[in-house]
């Protein structure tokens, strides 16, 4: 491609696009190597998908293997960012609660066989635990599933936090309001002049169309919106753990494959096929200032629609009341939004040598909290060292 200036560019060893968690990611893995590192965001501060989700690192409910390791790894990495940054981390884990014996049947097959057989972190709680836990609130569900791996952040500020503490201990420069036009090779032509870079990566969240078009477009990418919900409890919750249903056993690879989860499957097409049709599992995962946020449907398509439905957050809700015995008074609603593909490919995310001096970094699912400063690391870790790339 022909670039449009003819100023002399400016330098820097290694240009991220992208200042979500995946580009930080990477931004933090190259730095720390101590390479001078330069992240381009077209936005005047980060507003795709790394604040508008829960702030889960939910590392119980990867499937084994590949995104189970980036899971783990992504855990110690997000404590040192805590550590040095001063974010705010519950560390108590996440709660699933079985509410009929089919969603108790995925969970108890889990950890009788996948969770000790792959090394989950997670245990059932007792009958006796489980009717002590928040002074007895939950004990009408049938079971619960501790993941005690599990983090959680407040995600708004968590990123920001995150950016100032790479500015501040790896001299990270961040051009915000800066949008990357074109790369060719290593150069780069943005709204804030020509650069140019030994390394380029691509991290540009469901942006599929500005850079690296003609790559991704082999992938039939897709893009996920979500409906999200930050409520109020009508009545005293001091809740430090994220809290799932059996639900998410239909949503997350660690249980959807298990044999119980047909039958869990067959229930609620049977008995609320509306949650299959808007593709809903229920989180509920608290902020520090006593909120939850409540989520979340998934609505597929090449360009999410701007229009929430009322009825979708009347499930959400309901389910949220239900199982967290309270009533919820909504003080916020937005939609979340991450890239996918097409069914002909369950590849959670890719990386394109597009080529040698420039690499596409791609999620294709709603984990990149979860996994992508592991796969930051990793990514980094290949270009500089050769380290073989993890098969998504």
């Amino acid at each position: 491609m022909t670039m449009t200036t003819n100023h002399t560019p400016h330098h820097t060893d290694v240009a991220i696009i992208g200042a979500g968690v995946l580009g930080l990611a990477h931004a933090y893995a190259f730095a720390k190597r101590g390479l001078r590192v330069t992240v381009f965001e077209r936005s005047g501060t980060p507003v795709g998908a790394s604040i508008r989700n829960f702030g889960m690192v939910l590392v119980t409910g990867q499937p084994p293997g590949t995104m189970h390791s980036l899971a783990q790894a992504s855990r110690k990495i997000w404590l040192d960012w805590a550590s040095g940054a001063a974010l705010h981390v519950r560390r108590s884990g996440s709660l699933m609660f079985a509410r009929s014996a089919a969603e108790a049947q995925v969970m108890e097959a889990f950890a009788a066989t996948r969770a000790k057989a792959a090394g989950y972190d997670a245990t059932l709680l007792s009958r006796a635990a489980l009717d002590d836990l928040y002074d007895g609130r939950f004990g009408k569900h049938r079971a619960a599933l501790h993941g005690r791996a599990d983090l959680q952040v407040f995600s708004r500020e968590a990123v920001p936090a995150l950016i100032d503490y790479l500015r501040r201990e790896f001299n990270v420069e961040f051009r915000f309001g800066t949008l990357a036009r074109d790369v060719d090779g290593g150069r780069i032509e943005t709204t804030a002049g020509q650069w140019r870079a030994e390394h380029v990566v691509v991290c540009a969240g469901h942006d599929y169309l500005s850079l690296l078009a003609p790559q991704l477009a082999v992938l039939e990418p897709r893009v996920c919106r979500l409906q999200m919900l930050r409520v109020r409890p009508t009545t005293p919750l001091a809740l430090d753990h994220a809290v799932l249903t059996g639900l998410s056993c239909l949503h997350y690879g660690a249980f959807s494959d298990l044999p119980e989860a047909a039958a869990l499957q067959a229930e609620v097409a049977a008995r609320q096929p509306a949650v299959l049709e808007h593709g809903i599992h229920l989180l509920a995962s608290p902020t520090p200032g006593g909120d939850l946020i409540v989520g979340d449907s998934h609505d597929y398509g090449d360009d999410p629609s701007p229009f929430n439905a009322q009825a979708i957050d009347e499930i959400l809700l309901g389910l949220a009341e239900d199982t967290l015995g309270t009533g919820l008074r909504v003080v916020e609603r937005w939609q979340g939004v991450y890239g996918a593909r097409t069914g002909t490919s369950g590849a959670p995310f890719s990386v394109l040598r597009a080529s040698p001096n420039v690499t596409g970094v791609y999620m294709h699912s709603g984990v990149g909290m979860s996994v992508g400063p592991a796969l930051g690391e990793r990514v980094v870790s290949h270009l500089l060292d050769g380290v073989a790339l993890p098969a998504a």
